[in-house]
Parts: C-alpha cells; sequence; structure tokens
C-alpha cells in the first residue's frame, strides 16, 4: 500500500506571492484527484476589483461555499474572509516559506511573462498583467518586497497557534525541499484516508497581494 505524508483531502497552501502556491496546488490536484480553488479567482473582478475589499461579506460567503466540501486544495493567503474558513477545517497546512531572493526572482519572473503574453489571468474578468502596473503598492512585486517580513511573521504565528494543533503542518523552506516533499507522495490516486481530529504532526523542509 502506498503511503503519503498527508493527513487528509482538505488541503491549504500558503506562502508570498511568487513562492508557487498555484502551481503546487495545480500538481497535488492532478496527481491526488483533489478539486483546486484558487482564491485570487474568487477574489478578483473585472477591472481588478478586489471582492474581498470591496464586499467583504459577499467574499467571506464565496469562499466559505468553495470549501464546503470534503476534499479540495486551496491556494492564497487572505487572512480575512477567507482563512477562518479554510484552516479550522483543514487537514493538512502547507506554508511554502522560502528565501525573499527566491519570491523574487519568482514573482519578477512571473509579472514579465504575463506581461509579454498579455493573457487573461482569470477568465471573464479581463484582467491582464501590464508593464505600467509594476510601480503600484499593491502590485505583486511591490507587494512581495514590502510585507515579506512581516507576512511571515503571521504565518509563523499560524504555525504556532494551538488553533491548527488538528491539522498536520508542513513548512517547507526551499524549492528543493518542496520537491523532496511532492517525491515522498503516492502516485496518483492515492490520496490520504481524512485522519481523527487531533493528529497533529509537521513536517520541515530544510499572487497577488492580499494577506
Amino acid at each position: 500500500m502506498v503511503q503519503t505524508i498527508l493527513q487528509g483531502r482538505r488541503i491549504a497552501i500558503l506562502g508570498n506571492s511568487g513562492s508557487g502556491k498555484s502551481t503546487l496546488a495545480c500538481t497535488l490536484s492532478q496527481r491526488l484527484g483533489l478539486p483546486h480553488i484558487e482564491l485570487d479567482a474568487l477574489n478578483w473582478q473585472p477591472g481588478w476589483r478586489a471582492l474581498c475589499e470591496e464586499e467583504p461579506e459577499a467574499w467571506s460567503r464565496r469562499v466559505a461555499q468553495a470549501v464546503a466540501g470534503e476534499a479540495w486544495i486551496t491556494d492564497g493567503n487572505y487572512s480575512r474572509g477567507a482563512q477562518p474558513h479554510i484552516l479550522p477545517r483543514a487537514t493538512d497546512v502547507i506554508w511554502l516559506d522560502f528565501p525573499r531572493r527566491v519570491i523574487m526572482a519568482r514573482v519578477l519572473r512571473r509579472s514579465f511573462l504575463r506581461a509579454i503574453s498579455g493573457r487573461e489571468l482569470w477568465p471573464g474578468t479581463g484582467n491582464r498583467e501590464e508593464f505600467r502596473r509594476w510601480l503600484r503598492k499593491d502590485h505583486p512585486i511591490r507587494w512581495s518586497w514590502d510585507t515579506y517580513r512581516d507576512a511571515n511573521e503571521r504565518r509563523a504565528a499560524i504555525f504556532a497557534s494551538p488553533a491548527l494543533d488538528h491539522a498536520r503542518k508542513h513548512r517547507l523552506q526551499s524549492p528543493a525541499a518542496a520537491r523532496r516533499w511532492l517525491g515522498q507522495l503516492g502516485a496518483a490516486g492515492n490520496a490520504a484516508p481524512v485522519s481523527p481530529a487531533g493528529a497533529n504532526r509537521s513536517s520541515l523542509g530544510g499572487s497577488t497581494r492580499p494577506e
């Protein structure tokens, strides 16, 4: 029988913009057959309107509905309106805690490729990466740099909180650690059964913005 390092089938992925949350979520979704919920796709409306800021109650309801099922993978932070629905039900929480130099290199590359391609980021929104937005304070490039330390302190507090004792915590501190962690997963279709609450274990490996 293939073993898995995951405790269950509700997985929350956290990390700075550019850390690779969506990429990891897509990989896990394909390998484990679990629905992928991209919080940015739920949040961003046409014209770069942020639902979480303009209609916080509607945002909270949308997230609650999205994670009402018994199996899912979320990627994104959104400490207000999203994580209060996600973290209490998550069986596993993955934190991509990469060094700032890795984050910045990735977010710069991602922004450049998106701007060059001109592709729509979330179908139906018309939202696209534009070079002229790069100097905005809320652009992922500046946001990742400016909030790196504070955001990591918040996530460290989340990981240390007894409120997360029901979940298995996976803190991956480099891309190499993330690859090793993925290598420990079973083959496609071998997702872990949901374990009883309280089976807390940790594994420590060597977006766009709202937090």
